[in-house]
């Protein structure tokens, strides 16, 4: 859809965090902001008080990966998905609404993401590669393994042992269900599924 500018020439943008979904601010962006953001691939505005633009994170160093730009569907609002390097707001809070903008698990579905690149790479190119050429029964002895060695951290070794069996834990179960087309977002939808029942 056409953008549809205000008569100052100026569209409000909303960003987003691409993997939590949190809002993070709000801005104005005018036809050469969005030309600079994507041509940059970083996040720029257009200041009303300063009437320039500017990037986000140009002195603070917190800025927004561009991941895309939609309109509304009025056309008059921008929705900018972006990967923030810090807080979004002036203020150093995670959002202009004092809101907390934990990405951990959402990195979860950046490991998909992850996962999707390494299994295009060349062949033995990477770990995850390598496992998933091997196919789904050396995937699952994996699993195996890293199963018993979680239980074995939880009962007899400390937290960040245990954090970072869990960790390969479910990395190596990532894999295994991608070996059969499947992933965390599977497991995550069943996982809700059977809260709403």
């Amino acid at each position: 859809m056409e953008i549809q500018y205000n008569l100052d020439g100026l569209v409000p943008a909303i960003v987003q965090d691409t993997h939590t979904g949190r809002v993070l601010m709000m801005a104005w962006m005018n036809a050469e902001a969005i030309e600079r953001t994507r041509a940059t691939g970083l996040v720029t505005f257009y200041s009303r008080s300063r009437k320039e633009l500017w990037t986000k994170g140009e002195t603070s160093g917190n800025t927004l990966r561009l991941v895309s730009i939609e309109t509304d569907c009025d056309g008059d609002t921008l929705l900018v998905k972006a990967i923030p390097t810090g807080p979004a707001c002036h203020t150093g809070a995670d959002t202009c609404w004092g809101e907390r903008n934990d990405r951990s698990l959402a990195f979860l579905a950046e490991l998909e993401g992850i996962l999707t690149e390494r299994a295009a790479a060349p062949a033995g190119e990477s770990y995850t590669r390598r496992l998933l050429d091997a196919g789904a029964p050396k995937v699952g002895q994996k699993v195996g393994e890293e199963a018993v060695e979680t239980v074995v951290a939880a009962l007899a070794e400390s937290d960040d042992r245990l954090v970072d069996e869990a960790a390969d834990l479910v990395y190596h179960l990532a894999v295994l269900l991608r070996t059969r087309g499947l992933s965390l977002e599977h497991v995550s939808a069943r996982l809700a599924e059977r809260h709403r029942e």
